[in-house]
């Protein structure tokens, strides 16, 4: 387990015992994000420095540093830990964590993104932004497939299902949706008591879960 600090640290724990295994120093304010790749071998952190760094869990050494002209606030690993995704204000970069380097650079949001995912497969990224809509995109060619409409705010997170075939997202406009990935038809709309900051599929995806920002939280059931 990874817990970020306003401290300019990040510490890894032992979920076995509570004890801290690494102390990760390195950025030069606030963090603000972390993302583990899905092996739980790499971490990746940003802070208000400014910076994305990607450490070895094992050793917690820094392996690459990324600078940005802007803070991140959410990241994302691909399924096989070779991309991360981050928002940088209306655009998204996709970076190989290999290199440290850019891979593409998605644009058509119109306002800040908020939140970005990606599909089990690694094929597809979604994110969701506060122009009210969300999007797909084609990873390996960094090109968009289509924008789901239908929330009236700003849309604050997106999760897909196991088998990719749906994606959730939750919104300003107090609900959730749910979406068919390949036609991007809206399946149903879910009420909410205010605005929700984050949806997640939890018990091996059998059922979803929201938050909202007054600190309720829903469940549902996949039936």
């Amino acid at each position: 387990m990874a817990s970020a600090s306003h401290d300019k640290t990040i510490q890894l724990w032992s979920v076995a015992t509570g004890r801290i295994i690494h102390t990760l120093i390195g950025h030069s304010y606030g963090l603000r994000s972390v993302a583990f790749s899905n092996d739980g071998q790499i971490l990746a952190s940003s802070s208000n420095d400014r910076t994305i760094k990607l450490w070895s869990v094992a050793t917690g050494r820094e392996i690459h540093t990324i600078s940005h002209c802007i803070i991140v606030k959410s990241l994302a690993f691909s399924s096989d830990g070779q991309i991360l995704a981050s928002n940088i204000g209306e655009t998204i970069k996709l970076w190989s964590v290999a290199t440290g380097k850019e891979v593409h650079t998605l644009t058509g949001h119109f306002e800040r993104v908020t939140s970005v995912a990606f599909s089990g497969d690694g094929q597809i990224l979604a994110s969701a932004s506060n122009d009210n809509t969300i999007k797909l995109w084609e990873v390996t060619i960094g090109k968009e497939i289509r924008t789901l409409t239908g929330h009236s705010n700003g849309v604050n997170s997106v999760v897909f299902s196991r088998d990719g075939k749906t994606l959730v997202s939750g919104g300003q406009d107090k609900t959730i949706k749910l979406w068919e990935v390949e036609t991007g038809r809206e399946i149903c709309t879910l009420s909410h008591f205010n605005s929700v900051e984050s949806v997640a599929f939890i018990f091996n995806g059998g059922w979803l879960a929201a938050a909202d920002d007054s600190g309720n939280i829903k469940i549902w059931h996949r039936s």
